[in-house]
């Protein structure tokens, strides 16, 4: 009776907490629609709206695979899924969000990147301390959600103003949404957590930039490159915290890895070194190609 109870106390907290999580993703869905629609109606540029479906789309895209892959068994799949998605974040970091940053206000752009990598590295360790907390979303879904409420910001104010877009921004927001996506979903699902929560910080981006687009509100440049930093340095320490590693307790190294000594960690270690790796050359490869 008393495991009896236990389990069905375990099993309504958890059904509570995928419930509030899936309220807060919808949320931002239904904020992003809501803000689309008044946009295109009151003449904001459709450009904004279109930044802000591509990067919606992008983590959207990747979500659903991240979930698919917590499910397999398979040592090599977190190893070289985490690889790929964080080797690709790391190289669209350092090509799109850094350079952007840095072209702001290149003192400011670069103490907003220090300050965002600390803060999310703080807001990390710190967030340990909630893990006994029944809170709605984890520390990977809200520094997802401070970046691209940090990158909308800025992306209100500058590119309503671009004459286009171009193949190149497209490259920039798939290039680090879609394996954020991935990353994040499958670690919200191995923790059984719900991955509908990313439809948060997915949506984040046009939750700022457009009605800082309707406002016309263009910041100074010290401003613009201290929240492009932040948001850049908030990703950087994402995309860092994803990598994959095989020590003791890490999400990509299974259990049964210290029975077999050494060889199956350094197997592994070999795996993440050359997923990471050709996860940043394929971003890199399409940096090149389409600039």
């Amino acid at each position: 009776m008393v495991f009896e109870s236990f389990a069905r106390r375990v099993t309504g907290e958890r059904g509570r907490s995928e419930t509030r999580e899936r309220a807060v993703g919808g949320g931002g869905v239904v904020a992003l629609v809501a803000l689309s629609a008044l946009a295109l109606a009151t003449g904001v540029t459709w450009k904004l709206v279109a930044i802000s479906w591509v990067a919606f789309g992008a983590m959207a895209l990747g979500a659903p695979l991240g979930a698919r892959a917590a499910a397999a068994d398979h040592p090599l799949e977190p190893v070289w899924g985490y690889g790929l998605a964080s080797g690709a974040m790391v190289t669209s970091t350092a090509l799109f969000l850094i350079p952007q940053a840095l072209a702001q206000h290149e003192s400011f752009g670069g103490l907003g990147i220090a300050i965002g990598f600390l803060a999310g590295y703080a807001g990390h360790s710190l967030g340990h301390r909630f893990t006994h907390l029944d809170l709605p979303v984890d520390h990977t879904a809200a520094e997802l959600t401070v970046h691209a409420l940090a990158a909308g910001a800025i992306i209100g104010a500058i590119y309503s103003a671009m004459p286009s877009l171009t193949s190149l921004l497209g490259i920039a927001l798939v290039s680090h949404k879609a394996p954020a996506g991935y990353a994040a979903a499958r670690r919200l699902a191995g923790r059984d957590r719900s991955v509908a929560v990313l439809a948060l910080p997915a949506a984040a981006v046009g939750l700022v930039a457009l009605p800082v687009g309707a406002t016309g509100l263009m910041p100074p440049t010290v401003v613009r490159g201290l929240l492009f930093g932040v948001g850049a340095g908030v990703f950087l320490h994402v995309a860092v915290d994803l990598l994959p590693e095989c020590t003791a307790g890490s999400e990509t190294c299974p259990p049964d890895a210290a029975a077999d000594g050494h060889r199956l960690r350094d197997r592994l270690r070999t795996h993440a070194a050359v997923s990471s790796a050709l996860g940043g050359a394929v971003v890199a490869l399409g940096w090149f190609l389409v600039g």
